[in-house]
C-alpha cells in the first residue's frame, strides 16, 4: 500500500522552488526512496550509491558526468560519497537553476558535515520520518495499531496481523548494527552497541543519567555517549533538551531519552500485542514517547519556528513538553488517560504559576476535547486526529 505523503511532498516542492539542492534525511527504510521515486521521478534521474554501477559513474569522471547530465538528479545514500559535494556546489552555481539535485541520506554524520562545508546557502533540508499518525487515514489502521507497530512502512503496512512484526525489527536492528554502521566507517563493537540500544529502551522517557547507563552496561561514559550520538544521528533516539529559562528554580540540565519509533521501543520491550501494551508497566512511558513524536512531526511541518523542550526542577516539578517561540511558551503534559483530574495536573499548575503562562494543555487518549479548568485544556489524540491535527499550541487563547 502506497500512502500519499502530501505534507512532506509540499515541503519538498517548496524547497526545490527556492534552492538548487534538497537534502532529505531520515532513518533507514522510512520511505525516502519510495517517496522520491513516486513523487519526483518524472523530472529527475536517479542514482543509488549502494549500487556499484551507479557508484562507479560518480567515481570515475564525476565532474564530466554531472556536466553532461541533462536532467535534475536524485542521489540516494549520498553520505557514502561526501567528496562529491564540492562538485555539486560548482555544478549548481554553473546551472543557475533551482531544484537541480536531491540528496537522500540515512545517516546525518557525513551528510550534514559535508553539506555545511560545501553547499551552505544552496541546500534546504527535509527530515522524512516514518509514517506519522497524520498520514495513515487511508490505511485502515487506527491510532492504537499505529502506536503499537510504529511508523516504518514495512513494519506497519504488511499483512493484517495485530501483532508487531517482530522478525522485521530483528532484521532491521541487526542490519543497522552489523552492516550499515560499519559500511559508513563507524567503528563500534556490535554486541556492546546492540546491548546499549536495548538498554536505552529501559530509560525511555527518563532524564538521561549517563553514569547510571554506563554502569549498567559496564562501559565507560565516553563510550556510552559516543554510541548514543550514533543512535541520535541515525534517527533512532531523541534526546529532548531541558528548558533553561529564568524561573527562579534550580532546573535539571540533562536531556530526556526516547526511542523515537514506538514499534522499535515495543520490540525491545517485547510488547507484541495491544493486550500486552495495555497491561505493561511501560504503557505510560510508551504513550508519552509516541505522542511527543507525533506532535513534533506535525510541529516541524506546520510551525518549525517552535523549539521543543521539557521542564523539570530540582524539586521534581515536571512538564513533559514545552514548546517555545521567543518568549511564548506552550506547556503540554502527556497522560495515558481519557479524563485526567486536576490532581493529576499539579505540575502544570505549578509551571503556570512560575512561568506566568495563561494556557496549558493535556494531550491524552480518546476522542474528547474539553477544559479541565479555564487555563488547562484536554485534547484526546483521536480528537486531534479528527480535527486534522491542528497546531493547537499556536492557537490564540
Amino acid at each position: 500500500m502506497l500512502l500519499k505523503r502530501s505534507s512532506y511532498l509540499a515541503k519538498a516542492k517548496e524547497i526545490l522552488r527556492d534552492r538548487p539542492v534538497l537534502a532529505i534525511l531520515g532513518p533507514r527504510q522510512c520511505g525516502k526512496t519510495t517517496f522520491v521515486k513516486e513523487f519526483l521521478s518524472e523530472k529527475f534521474d536517479y542514482l543509488d550509491l549502494e549500487r556499484p554501477s551507479d557508484l562507479n559513474l560518480l567515481l570515475t569522471e564525476p565532474e564530466l558526468y554531472l556536466k553532461e547530465q541533462q536532467r535534475p538528479l536524485v542521489i540516494d545514500e549520498a553520505q557514502r560519497l561526501p567528496e562529491l559535494f564540492p562538485l555539486l556546489r560548482s555544478e549548481s552555481d554553473r546551472r543557475k537553476k533551482k531544484g537541480q539535485f536531491v540528496l537522500l541520506g540515512s545517516s546525518s554524520f557525513q551528510l550534514i558535515e559535508a553539506i555545511s562545508e560545501s553547499l551552505a546557502g544552496r541546500v534546504g533540508f527535509l527530515d522524512l520520518n516514518p509514517l506519522g499518525l497524520f498520514e495513515i487515514n487511508e490505511s485502515g489502521i487506527d491510532w492504537k495499531g499505529h502506536w503499537l507497530k510504529g511508523g516504518f512502512p514495512d513494519a506497519l503496512l504488511q499483512g493484517r496481523s495485530k501483532k508487531i512484526n517482530f522478525n522485521w525489527f530483528e532484521d532491521y536492528t541487526r542490519t543497522l548494527v552489523e552492516r550499515d554502521l560499519p559500511s559508513l566507517g563507524i567503528s563500534i563493537t556490535p554486541h556492546q552497541f546492540r546491548k546499549l540500544w536495548a538498554m536505552a529502551s529501559h530509560f525511555h522517557g527518563q532524564v538521561l543519567n549517563m553514569n547510571k547507563l554506563a554502569n549498567s552496561l559496564d562501559l565507560s561514559p565516553h563510550t556510552v555517549k559516543r554510541y548514543l550520538d550514533i543512535l541520535e544521528q541515525t534517527f533512532m533516539i531523541r534526546r529532548l533538551q531541558p528548558f533553561s529559562g529564568n524561573l527562579k528554580k534550580r532546573l535539571v540540565k540533562s536531556p530526556k531519552l526516547y526511542i523515537r519509533d514506538s514499534g522499535l521501543f515495543h520490540y525491545f520491550q517485547r510488547i507484541l500485542t495491544e493486550r500486552d501494551l495495555i497491561s505493561h508497566p511501560s504503557r505510560g512511558a510508551s504513550f508519552e514517547g509516541y505522542t511527543i513524536e507525533q506532535l513534533l512531526q506535525v510541529l516541524r511541518l506546520k510551525t518549525p519556528e517552535y523549539e521543543s523542550l521539557y521542564f523539570r526542577s530540582s524539586d521534581e516539578v515536571e512538564v513533559d513538553l514545552i514548546l517555545q517561540k521567543g518568549g511564548q511558551l506552550s506547556p503540554i503534559e502527556i497522560k495515558a488517560s481519557l479524563s485526567p483530574s486536576k490532581d493529576q495536573c499539579k505540575s502544570l499548575y505549578k509551571f503556570l504559576e512560575l512561568s506566568k503562562c495563561k494556557r496549558a494543555f493535556v494531550l491524552g487518549m480518546g476522542s474528547q476535547r474539553f477544559w479541565i479548568d479555564k487555563r488547562i485544556e484536554f485534547i484526546g489524540i483521536e480528537s486531534w486526529a479528527q480535527d486534522s491535527f491542528p497546531a493547537f499550541w499556536d492557537e490564540k487563547s
